[in-house]
């Protein structure tokens, strides 16, 4: 029958004299079609998931927003019960109260009402606590303070705690001002909390100048002998609507909202708050309700231009990636179409050819023959493209058994082999190539990465035993190149391959034996001529010098490379010592490795003089790094003073006697000063224990920071502290003791104010020991505290005061 009486379909229903442009143009076509499908889909999935995105931004947006609002009527609510629970409250309270309040706020202002008949009376009174004239102030037409005209009421800002640092003005009459002065009114009637309409803040910066106040009465807590009174005072919060809304929100350059306040209840609808960033081309649009004291803002969203850009819409990649991807298909099953067919033409000529060369290859079979059989030790076996063994030399028949008559031409050659090799091999060809590989051809295809290599099969002889045997498989080729079958080598390895696994045997239990041993373990030899050379290295060397074992058997240099510097000579030093004398060689020595950086290494090991000459070490190293941190850890707990983290009274006594020693020794000078925080049990006993600790902790870092480099500073106990000066006399220890007083009591400690101590200074006597020392040291310290404290006494020079 003729080849192209039965033709095969492309793709199973492609015929393939169809014309390929015609086939092209379809998969084009139909390609085009689904991308349009697909981008529509995408597009309507964009704007669901666009408007899903945008609410969530938009409720969390408002949930923060409405935080903030909340948060104010909060603070202003505890400044208000602040004041209704206390009976007076000086500027000090204020301030102390109202700083730690101005979160988003601009500021905090205490105004008391005043009547017409009070005003002289409380303008004298301010005067005498402020120190400074008082007077209750307004605003004239050219925007000016001047004496408040006279009227029945006034509310003069008393206390006022700003982030402005001009501050701001104390005494001016809110009750001057309509638009203020009719929230104060709202206040006065409901009693409750009020927010002014939009305001332009006076001292503010022209950005943040739009706000709002927010007030609340101060009135005296209602009581048996009567109900509650009209508000006595209002304390004020002044609230810039920039500053609350837009701190801490991302800049107008990364926010995906655009976002607008307005004041419902205002008549002009002004905007309070705007964004300024872009807005972006979309109907999405979302309105929440602020509420603020009694108002009630609007609050507007919608989306910008940021989040325009990170949600876009997809459909146009769709487009034009499923655009190209249908050209590209449809030229490639072009492209197919077209060699399948030149290649079809190209097999009917070459059919003829083979069959040709067939008669050939038979005349030459028979002197092919007469030269394998010469190759007695090993195995020559050929087969056909199909696997069928067409040429068996004498080789085979002595190794394997059988007989030329019962092979040739009927046995496939996986019948020699083992089967769950074949299989196993099979499987992991057709992983590699990406196609299915049948266990029959598994022995004979190349994987690409032994190509052309030796590779060992287990074969199966006639009586049914087994022998190991290195098979080389390479292709037969005929003139014009074409494959034709298959050349398989074989050489019996069974003997070389039980030797191999005994020695192999004695290697893993000896990995096996070291792997249980803590670090590493080592031979290591010393030769005549300084050579230095691991013979053997384990694992655990890997992980103490970060080093591959089966490198240090090539270069024992790189084992001393990574020593640290200054511990290299001694180590070299300590392993020739250990050669010289055959003593046990014991080492603690540091390394420097690329990625644990810094570790303590422990190695010992037990010499043995060789035969020819140079020492032979079995030994260990081990890694000890965990053992010396603890040990640095436990000796720094024990010398450290826990609260202030200078040193303690155990490492000063330690310093001490080896200062004394020093001096006495090689002369020189010593001096030591000793103080005492004064009042320092007043401090725990107004602010409580933890802010003493804070003002013991604020002193150690103000006298550490004045310390030269070789005084040492202890606390001894509570509130008494010691500084060591060594190579200092007794005139330059009472300087450095001057010094350290005035950084003391120049600078006021937060909370607490001005925080003071009493030194005493001693300098070191060549007649007098420790107790002597620390003796004049602390009658100085009496001294200075008998004379009113706050002061250094001690020696000086002659002529000082």
């Amino acid at each position: 029958m003729p080849l192209h009486a039965v033709r095969p379909k492309i793709l199973g229903f492609i015929s393939e004299q169809a014309s390929a442009w015609l086939v092209a143009l379809v998969v084009f076509l139909v390609g085009m079609g689904l991308t349009f499908i697909v981008a529509w889909a995408a597009s309507d999935l964009y704007q669901q998931q666009a408007r899903q995105r945008f609410q969530l931004l938009v409720n969390e947006r408002y949930s923060r927003l409405q935080e903030r609002f909340d948060d104010q009527e909060q603070r202003l609510g505890g400044l208000q019960r602040f004041f209704d629970n206390s009976h007076k409250i000086s500027r000090k309270e204020f301030d102390g109260f109202a700083q730690p309040l101005l979160l988003r706020t601009w500021a905090y202002v205490w105004a008391p009402r005043v009547f017409r008949d009070q005003r002289k009376a409380f303008e004298q009174q301010v005067s005498r606590e402020r120190g400074l004239p008082f007077a209750i102030h307004e605003l004239d037409e050219t925007g000016k303070l001047v004496p408040a005209a006279e009227r029945d009421e006034y509310v003069p800002v008393l206390y006022s705690q700003t982030q402005n640092i001009l501050g701001s003005p104390l005494g001016f009459d809110l009750w001057a001002q309509p638009l203020r002065r009719s929230t104060l009114e709202r206040v006065q009637k409901s009693v409750k909390l009020a927010v002014s309409q939009p305001m332009q803040l006076v001292g503010v910066e022209p950005a943040y100048a739009m706000g709002v106040l927010l007030v609340a009465p101060v009135s005296r807590a209602a009581t048996a002998q009567g109900p509650q009174k009209e508000p006595y005072g209002y304390v004020i919060a002044v609230i810039s609507m920039r500053q609350l809304v837009a701190d801490g929100l991302p800049k107008p350059g990364r926010d995906n909202l655009v976002m607008q306040i307005v004041d419902t209840s205002d008549t002009q609808q002004r905007v309070l708050y705007e964004s300024g960033n872009t807005l972006a081309q979309s109907s999405l649009e979302a309105t929440r309700r602020l509420t603020l004291g009694d108002h009630v803002y609007a609050l507007k969203l919608r989306p910008s231009r940021v989040f325009e850009q990170v949600n876009h819409s997809s459909a146009v990649s769709i487009l034009s990636m499923g655009s190209l991807l249908s050209l590209l298909l449809s030229a490639l099953l072009y492209v197919v179409m077209s060699q399948r067919q030149r290649a079809l033409k190209l097999v009917e000529q070459r059919t003829g050819q083979l069959r040709q060369r067939e008669q050939e290859l038979r005349a030459a079979h028979g002197q092919l023959r007469s030269v394998l059989n010469a190759a007695t030790q090993v195995a020559i076996i050929a087969t056909d493209l199909r696997g069928v063994i067409n040429t068996f030399n004498a080789g085979a028949e002595q190794m394997l058994g059988f007989e030329v008559e019962q092979m040739q031409g009927h046995v496939p050659l996986e019948n020699l082999h083992l089967a769950p090799e074949l299989e196993a091999r099979a499987a992991q060809l057709s992983r590699t190539f990406g196609k299915h590989i049948a266990p029959s051809h598994a022995m004979l295809v190349e994987s690409g990465d032994n190509a052309h290599e030796a590779r060992e099969w287990t074969l199966v002889r006639k009586d049914g035993s087994r022998l190991t045997a290195n098979m080389l498989a390479t292709a037969l080729l005929d003139d014009h190149g074409l494959w034709v079958g298959y050349l398989a080598i074989y050489l019996d390895v069974t003997e070389q391959k039980r030797a191999y696994e005994a020695l192999a045997a004695r290697d893993r239990l000896l990995k096996k034996l070291s792997a249980h041993v803590p670090g590493g373990i080592f031979q290591f030899t010393l030769g005549p001529h300084d050579n230095w050379r691991f013979i053997y290295a384990s694992d655990g060397i890997r992980d103490i010098y970060e080093i591959e074992p089966g490198l240090l058997q090539q270069d024992a240099q790189q084992v001393f490379e990574r020593i640290h510097p200054q511990d290299t000579e001694r180590v070299r030093a300590s392993i020739r010592l250990s050669a010289l004398q055959l003593s046990h060689w014991r080492e603690e020595y540091r390394v420097q490795l690329p990625q644990r950086g810094l570790r303590w290494i422990r190695g010992e090991a037990t010499p043995e003089e060789l035969p020819g000459g140079g020492t032979l070490w079995h030994g260990y190293v081990s890694d000890i790094s965990d053992l010396k941190r603890v040990e640095e850890e436990l000796r720094a707990l024990s010398i450290t003073d826990s609260l202030t983290g200078i040193h303690n009274r155990r490492y000063f006594q330690d310093r001490l006697r080896t200062e004394m020693i020093r001096v006495k020794r090689a002369s020189g000078g010593l001096a030591v000063i000793m103080f005492d925080i004064d009042h320092f049990k007043r401090i725990n006993d107004l602010y409580g224990h933890g802010v003493g600790d804070g003002v013991l902790q604020e002193l150690c870092r103000r006298i550490s920071q004045r310390l030269r480099r070789s005084d040492v500073f202890c606390r001894l106990g509570g509130e008494e502290f010691m500084v060591l000066c060594p190579n200092t006399d007794g005139a330059q220890a009472f300087s450095l003791a001057l010094e350290l007083w005035q950084g003391l009591r120049s600078t006021p400690m937060d909370g607490v104010g001005t925080v003071t101590a009493s030194f005493g200074v001693a300098s070191w006597r060549g007649d007098e020991g420790i107790d002597g020392l620390l003796l004049r040291a602390d009658s100085g310290v009496y001294a200075a505290k008998q004379a009113g404290r706050d002061r250094v006494e001690g020696e000086r020079l002659p002529g000082t005061s």
